[in-house]
């Protein structure tokens, strides 16, 4: 069984994780029906649609 030498450092982990991070980032954004705006999927336009209902 392999054992590491070493603990790995808080960048070397942030650099593994930042990586994992940018390809997700492309699938989350979305168009609103309505507005045609380009959002985070599951949360609210800036002008307050969220399904393509005003919510706010």
């Amino acid at each position: 069984m392999a054992v590491q030498k070493s603990k790995p450092t808080r960048s070397k982990r942030g650099m593994r994780r930042i990586h994992d991070s940018l390809n997700k980032n492309l699938q989350l954004l979305s168009i609103d029906k309505n507005t045609k705006e380009i959002h985070i999927r599951h949360n609210l336009t800036k002008k307050g649609f969220y399904k393509g209902k005003k919510i706010i």
